[in-house]
Parts: C-alpha cells; structure tokens; sequence
C-alpha cells in the first residue's frame, strides 16, 4: 500500500485527544485506529503485535543478520490536537501545486496564501494534501504513522534489506501530554529510537522545551457595582493585572528558536472568580526555572495587594529538554543526516518548539530524537503535507533501519 493511500485512509478516522482526563487514552476513538493498524500489522506479517488496554500500539520486525547491533524503535502518535476539530476530514490532494493561493474553500472565504505561508513555493511542481477549510488535517501526526507503516510493509516483503530487531510504537494522547505515560519502555526492546513526529523535510531534531503548565484561580468578592466601593475585588480585572505583570516580549507571537515564552492558552471568569490556563517553555533550563519562580512571585505580589488566597498559581511540569540524553548517543543524529544527504535531502537541525514522546521516553532510558514527516501548519485548518516528502521520509526510514546494520 502506497503510503499517500494509508495516509488518507488514517486521517479519515477522529483520533482527538481530550486535555484534562486521568484516562489514557482520553478519548475511546483512539481504539479505532490502534485496532486498524494492529490489524494492518498482522496482515503484513511483523511479530509481537499487540494493543494494549490503554491504546498503545507494538510490533517488532525481527533481525534477519547474525550481526549484533543495536535494536531500533520508530514511534509516532495517534491522536490529533483538540485545538480545532479532527471529525469527518477532507483531505484533498493538489496534483503538480503550481505556486499560486490555494481555496480551501470557498464558501467560508478559507485560502491558503502564499503571502502568508511561503513555504509553499517549496512544493511548486509537487503534489500537497490539504484540508478542506473546517478540520485540521491530521498530518501531526499521521503523515508519521503512514511512514512507518510503509517503512514496515518495505523491509517486510524485502528481507535482501539487512537489519537488526526494528521496533514499533504508536501512542495515544501525544497532543494532550500523555503520549509516553504509559509507554511499555521495557517491553518495546528499543535500544534507541526516533519519534517521527516532525515537521518539514529534513527536520531532524533533539533539543526541545522545558515545558509546564500553569493553572491560575482568582478568587473574587461580588457585590452590587451600586455599593461596591471597598468592598468589590474584581476577579476579572486582577486576571488582567497578573497577565499584564508578565514580561510582554515573553510571548509566543515575539519569539522564536531558543527564547521562551509563557503563553495564555485560556481564560475564564465573572467578578467572583476566574481561571486562567497558561503553558511555560523555555529551551535554558536555568531560565526556564526563573520563568516559574516569576510566576509565584507575582501570586505573592497580588496576594499581599489584594489579599491572601485572592490568587492561586499552580505549575507542574511537562516535559524536559532531551539534549542531555541525546548527547551520549549523538551517532543517532549522525546517522540520520548521512542518510538524508544520501537521499538528496538538506538536513534542517533546530531546536524544537514545543515537544514529543521522545522527551519524556528519552529520560526513561530510551534516546529518541525526531524526525520530520513532511507536514506544515500543524494544528489548524491551514495544515498540508506533501506527497513527495512522505514518500522520501519512508525511504530514510529505510535507509536508517538499514544504517544500523552496517554500523561498526
């Protein structure tokens, strides 16, 4: 099956994930890719496939070289994000995109611009799916389960190809933080892996955020704005006051590569209470603690000003940086940009903004870096891949199972 098919046919299925659910997965609909690719799996003949309770996905292509090396997973992500909806997609392929805006549609006035997404002038001559103006598309992160699928069906129908054990792994709710909570690290039988997980070809990644969220409760005093005064606290108007004492640059919409940020995902309230959910990364870790400690000192601030319990600022980390278990293992990184310049691809090494699965397996004893999948604008209903890109992607995971056989 050519990998553009199985793409198509995964993103067709709703996989979004729900934030602030105990239960993993957080949405039973996970189970109906899990279930599609575990029955995929077998068919095409890979060992030790199982669905576990809790919608994680393993398969394993055993070694077919007397050679002893390293045993390699490749691990990709089921669930889409909750940021806009992943129900009844319609992906729509553009066959030879001749460098023009595309309608996404027209009813509702959605266009991808090339003023505003330039990337796409990248793919002139090639062929991009995209959405159809009212779903994201789902290529974060199917574009990277589609590849290893077909990576699987290609070293399994050509064992010509020598390899060591090669490892699968599909996670649920990725998109909610929970991608490795109960990843089985020492079941799987990777001795190392990549996430493939990233954007643009020739993405190739092993530094990410510190990450933690942030979840502040004011606690207001309602009374009649007619016979309020010294008596009212507005707790809608104290949430503005603690957003306002952030540093204004530390934003999202004003960073890039390695500045952090502390970003307002959320916000809620009336004058007797309000919420506010925030997300905290920084790629410094020194940095990223002073991020968190800010935060309890503006609590401290309002609460002395307004009085104690008024505000309530509750951080618990994500994830951490992953750059200082990659470091032992950086032939990880070597191999991947040998191969991709193989393949004619141009090596893109950057920090991540943001996170994978990889992270927090990384710090359970598992190095795991990330590679691209050839997806652009994750998130949203301006998201695209490009066929040409899957395609090769495959090839370099291939190419690296292959690589690792080779290895001295």
């Amino acid at each position: 099956m050519h990998v553009l098919e199985r793409f198509l046919s995964y993103v067709k299925i709703d996989t979004e994930s729900v934030p602030d659910r105990e239960q993993i997965p957080s949405s039973k609909k996970q189970f109906d890719l899990a279930k599609k690719l575990e029955a995929e799996l077998r068919e095409m003949g890979a060992s030790d496939v199982r669905l576990d309770a809790h919608c994680y996905v393993y398969a394993k292509i055993p070694a077919n070289t007397d050679k002893k090396v390293p045993a390699v997973g490749f691990i990709a992500h089921m669930d889409t994000s909750p940021a806009i909806s992943g129900a009844n997609v319609k992906p729509r392929i553009i066959r030879q995109y001749d460098g023009k805006d595309i309608t996404l549609n027209e009813t509702l006035g959605v266009y991808l611009r090339v003023s505003e997404f330039p990337a796409l002038l990248n793919y002139k001559g090639q062929d991009l799916v995209v959405t159809d103006g009212t779903t994201l598309l789902g290529a974060d992160d199917k574009a990277g389960v589609a590849e290893i699928m077909s990576m699987a069906e290609y070293l399994l129908t050509h064992p010509e190809i020598l390899h060591g054990d090669i490892l699968i792994g599909f996670t649920p709710d990725e998109e909610v933080g929970n991608g490795a909570t109960c990843f089985d690290v020492k079941n799987f039988g990777a001795d190392v892996a990549y996430t493939v997980d990233g954007g643009e070809i020739g993405e190739l990644e092993y530094e990410n955020f510190n990450a933690a969220s942030l979840k502040v409760h004011i606690q207001g005093r309602g009374i009649h704005p007619g016979s309020a005064k010294g008596k009212m606290k507005n707790a809608l108007l104290i949430a503005m006051e603690f957003q306002a004492m952030l540093p204004v640059f530390d934003n999202p919409m004003y960073t890039e590569m390695y500045e952090g940020f502390y970003h307002l995902d959320g916000m809620s309230g009336n004058v007797e209470t309000a919420n506010m959910d925030y997300i905290i990364r920084d790629h410094d870790r020194e940095k990223f603690e002073q991020k968190k400690a800010f935060v309890k000192h503006v609590e401290t601030f309002l609460n002395a000003k307004y009085g104690e319990g008024t505000v309530t600022a509750v951080v618990k980390d994500s994830y951490l940086n992953m750059k200082e278990l990659i470091a032992p293992h950086m032939y990880l990184i070597d191999y991947a940009k040998e191969e991709m310049e193989h393949l004619g691809i141009t090596p893109i090494i950057s920090p991540i903004r943001g996170g994978t699965d990889g992270a927090r397996l990384s710090y359970e004893g598992l190095p795991c870096p990330n590679l691209c999948t050839g997806g652009h604008n994750y998130h949203g209903k301006y998201e695209y891949v490009c066929v040409q890109s899957m395609e090769k992607i495959t090839e370099l995971l291939v190419k690296l199972a292959e690589r690792f056989a080779k290895s001295e």
